[in-house]
């Protein structure tokens, strides 16, 4: 029962970052990023969040720029799942990096 309630808000809240991250990266030309995967944690007070970023060699500085606007990105997402959810998580963001692992492999494959 606990499990598929955490699956469900899990989606939830990637489905929101997702287009909080989607509004934001709008003004800035060049530069995408996905969420591909959310955790939250079993009493719901932590989420950890994955992200894809392309171009990957901007990935540093796009994480700690959303790092420093972690506040605000947990603002943005309570104000859309304050009807869903009593209380807020707390955000942590790493890079999804498995796409460039994908990406290395085949070309050592290649050689």
């Amino acid at each position: 029962m606990q499990e598929t309630r955490q699956n469900r808000i899990s989606r939830l809240l990637q489905k929101e970052l997702s287009l909080i991250f989607q509004s934001q990266t709008r003004m800035m030309h060049g530069v995408m990023v996905s969420v591909t995967r959310v955790k939250i944690s079993p009493d719901l007070s932590i989420c950890t969040a994955y992200l894809s970023i392309f171009p990957s060699e901007r990935g540093q500085e796009l994480m700690q720029n959303i790092q420093k606007n972690e506040k605000t990105i947990r603002y943005e997402l309570g104000t859309r799942v304050r009807n869903q959810l009593r209380i807020i998580p707390e955000l942590r963001f790493f890079i999804d990096d498995s796409l460039d692992y994908i990406e290395h492999i085949d070309e050592l494959l290649k050689k």
